[in-house]
């Protein structure tokens, strides 16, 4: 079973101006949950007046906690944002940890240094935590295939990064082509470096983009090292505001529609996820939405792997 996470009511909203009403949002993460989507990054623990498409983030998790099955999964920049995950109940927390400095600064306004400090101390946060109320905690390492501000990012560093937060106390790390500068190759070699740091069972995720069209291919040298769990955004949706040029998530039905063809189970009724989009059309009119998958249909006597192997749909 190949894991779908969803973060478009995440990263795919802080991308755009518009602010997407709570109702709509609180829709748009039921009606995925209902298509057989598991894990959701609803949103974002940081200060309303820097991102206020995400200044509802509370109630958000506090809606989406109600949906069996669903783990709720948010981003956190520091300690103070980790202390209301953790207080409004989040499944999963993850700090974004940018193996360019440029772009840490520019993003959390924190240095490397400060931010594995930052990681220690949520890491202490939730271990003081009763065990049923200790979210799962991941470092994912931003910018780590390149970056707009600073170009090439040495494959050493991420490694290197990988290994402090795993030691600062991070269950796992994740890999994030925030600019969308991957390719296959270096996919499969960076992610056979980190699993080699620290440990097969650390880095099971990827979090890549489409920008410059290889979002999918992407993902097939991923699935050939062993990545179980991909993250993507419905329609496409977002992108990161502080990396020029980096727009293009991969699109959700198009990762689902892939996957599924290939006979890899999702647990994802395809019909019904495409129909999700009518939730967003409605509440952001304005805003483009992408996808091969929505446009084209699905092809005549198309059969889901998730439908052969007995799994919902």
């Amino acid at each position: 079973m190949i894991l779908i996470s969803e973060v478009g009511p995440r990263d795919g909203l802080q991308s755009i101006s518009n602010i997407m009403p709570l109702e709509a949002k609180k829709a748009w993460i039921a009606a995925e949950a209902a298509a057989g989507v598991t894990e959701i990054e609803v949103g974002s623990f940081v200060p309303a007046k820097l991102l206020p498409q995400l200044a509802d983030t509370a109630e958000v998790v506090a809606f989406a906690r109600t949906i069996p099955g669903l783990t709720v999964a948010v981003l956190v920049p520091n300690f103070k944002g980790a202390e209301a995950a953790i207080a409004a109940g989040a499944h999963k927390i993850t700090i974004p940890l940018s193996t360019s400095e440029t772009h840490s600064l520019k993003n959390v306004r924190r240095t490397h240094a400060q931010m594995i400090e930052e990681s220690r101390l949520i890491a202490e946060l939730i271990k003081a935590q009763p065990i049923d109320r200790r979210p799962k905690f991941e470092g994912g390492l931003s910018t780590a295939f390149g970056c707009t501000l600073e170009g090439v990012v040495p494959p050493e560093r991420v490694v290197a990064l990988a290994e402090a937060l795993m030691k600062a106390g991070c269950d796992e790390v994740g890999l994030s082509d925030t600019t969308g500068y991957a390719n296959p190759t270096q996919v499969k070699d960076l992610v056979k470096r980190v699993r080699a740091a620290v440990g097969e069972d650390a880095l099971s995720g990827l979090h890549l983009h489409n920008t410059r069209g290889l979002g999918l291919a992407n993902v097939m040298a991923g699935l050939e090292v062993g990545i179980t769990t991909f993250d993507s955004s419905l329609g496409g949706l977002g992108g990161c505001p502080f990396a020029p040029g980096a727009s293009g998530n991969i699109v959700t039905e198009d990762l689902v529609f892939m996957l599924e063809a290939m006979g890899l189970p999702t647990g994802i009724d395809l019909p019904r996820l495409l129909d999700v989009r009518r939730i967003l059309k409605a509440a952001l009119p304005n805003d483009a939405l992408y996808g091969f998958t929505p446009d084209a249909g699905l092809p005549l006597g198309f059969q889901p792997a998730s439908s052969m192997t007995g799994v919902r749909q």
